[in-house]
């Protein structure tokens, strides 16, 4: 199996970017497809981005689209979540998860992945 491990997080200002990574032990990152989630103080974990195993396609919520990017370097064994003109609703807990069969429809659906870390802070705030 696959441990995940997130890191990048803190306390940024409104329009100001961070990256996130996801770091893989145990196996490559390569045998799985990626996805980053977040969770707000009281509101059920959502869908922030994904990546898929092969050929490197994205899929975005559309409350991230055009301000973050998600991308991978397996010979890091990292995925990594690039978030610029971040806003105060995007403040939560940004997890990262892994999992190796998980097909197109189902790529927002947090059941699917097998894997997770355990998260990482971001808070966006004047």
């Amino acid at each position: 199996q696959v441990q995940l491990v997130e890191s990048g997080g803190g306390l940024v200002v409104p329009g100001g970017s961070l990256a996130l990574s996801c770091a893989a032990s145990g196996r490559s990152i390569a045998n799985y497809a990626v996805g980053w989630f977040r969770q707000g103080p009281g509101k059920e974990r959502e869908f922030v981005a994904h990546i898929r195993r092969t050929g490197g396609t994205t899929y975005y919520s559309d409350s991230v689209k055009g301000r973050f990017t998600i991308f991978r370097d397996n010979a890091k064994n990292t995925v990594y979540l690039q978030m610029n003109s971040l806003k105060p609703e995007d403040t939560a807990t940004y997890f990262c998860a892994a999992g190796g069969g998980i097909i197109v429809s189902s790529v927002r659906t947090p059941g699917q992945y097998d894997y997770w870390g355990q998260g990482t802070q971001v808070t966006v705030s004047s």
